[in-house]
């Protein structure tokens, strides 16, 4: 993939000061991207659904410098408090960037983002987080640019600049179902951006049902970086990739023809084996907790006794998401409250469904 076409060809000076704000969703992977080279290449493609509800929502305020510098200077706050902790992500991804957003060095930042969800908390905050950031930059470069950009390359470029800060964030531009990763059966697939699933869905995934029961809201217990390292000398990395990458083509087929009862077993298959390359890492780390174990079994008991489609699958932690089709929700909801929430830290869980991706505010 020539990745020159990112790099801007005619920018106009003659913006002093502008101002952009996006609200992107989190994602959740059905089939998982676990391991990735430098820089934030993955080792297999992977595909998820974008959810709604859980989003961040960023503003960037930019005005020209007074004297340039060789810096890219700015100011994070998130939910209303300055983070001297998050500036040096964001400093990581401006640096890996600058090549195809060279305008950064022109502008001082300020950077106000807020989530919907707790961070940190095993939902996909930097996925969330870093494509708010990508398509505000992107505003900004539609507004520089003297050449016209189509909104399909202006999506793909997000989607390429938010990878090289959270590989994750490239899977969150677009919806409802977006794949990552160069795989042979999925036209215009790529490593270095996501692209919307481009074959028709079966009616029963649309507007698919997640609902996040939050076993654990603390910090995760191990980064995703930490985790994405550890397949580096793993001895069952290649079979992982091999299957994940299987997995795929599978639940393509899948979400096709609306063979539900596979998507369940696999997706929670794909679950299990994301924590299954954990407990086998050296170090090796337990992501899930006690409750995280009593929700699972819970979900087998009950698709069991009533027939449900209801399935479960897990990020890198201890929350979990259930996923149904729309038409349980009702149902669902209630076996959450009468038999999961107790799971649950302090009873909470959010209830999404899957979205479309960037919103401009």
């Amino acid at each position: 993939m020539d990745t020159k076409q990112f790099i801007p060809k005619e920018l106009s000076n003659s913006i002093e000061k502008a101002s952009f704000t996006w609200q992107t969703p989190s994602n959740i992977a059905l089939v998982k991207y676990w391991g990735k080279s430098d820089p934030q290449i993955p080792k297999n493609a992977s595909i998820s659904f974008t959810l709604s509800n859980c989003y961040t929502k960023t503003s960037i305020d930019f005005v020209r410098k007074q004297v340039s510098n060789q810096a890219c200077n700015f100011e994070l706050y998130f939910e209303g408090k300055k983070k001297e902790d998050f500036k040096p992500k964001i400093e990581k991804f401006f640096e890996r960037i600058l090549m195809y957003c060279p305008y950064l060095l022109d502008y001082e930042m300020e950077i106000h983002s807020e989530n919907s969800f707790p961070h940190s908390s095993g939902i996909a905050s930097s996925a969330s987080g870093m494509s708010a950031i990508a398509m505000c930059l992107l505003s900004l470069e539609c507004a520089l640019s003297k050449v016209e950009m189509s909104d399909a390359f202006i999506k793909r470029k997000a989607s390429f600049l938010a990878r090289l800060g959270s590989g994750s964030a490239s899977r969150s531009i677009e919806g409802p179902l977006v794949v990552w990763g160069a795989h042979a059966e999925i036209p215009e697939s790529s490593d270095v951006f996501g692209t919307k699933f481009p074959f028709q869905v079966h009616s029963i995934f649309e507007d698919y049902q997640d609902t996040i029961l939050l076993v654990d809201k603390g910090e995760k217990q191990v980064s995703s970086t930490i985790g994405h390292n550890l397949m580096h000398n793993h001895p069952f990395a290649a079979q992982r990739f091999t299957q994940a990458n299987e997995n795929l083509s599978k639940i393509s087929q899948y979400l096709q023809k609306g063979d539900i009862n596979s998507f369940i077993k696999l997706v929670e298959s794909e679950a299990l084996s994301l924590h299954a390359m954990m407990l086998t890492s050296d170090p090796y780390f337990i992501l899930m907790k006690p409750n995280t174990l009593e929700i699972i079994n819970a979900i087998w008991h009950y698709r069991k006794v009533t027939g449900s489609k209801a399935c479960f699958t897990l990020d890198a932690g201890a929350n979990v998401h259930l996923l149904y089709p729309l038409s349980e929700k009702n149902e669902v909801l209630q076996f959450i409250d009468n038999e999961l929430s107790m799971f649950c830290q302090k009873n909470q869980y959010i209830c999404d469904h899957v979205g479309l991706g960037a919103v401009e505010k």
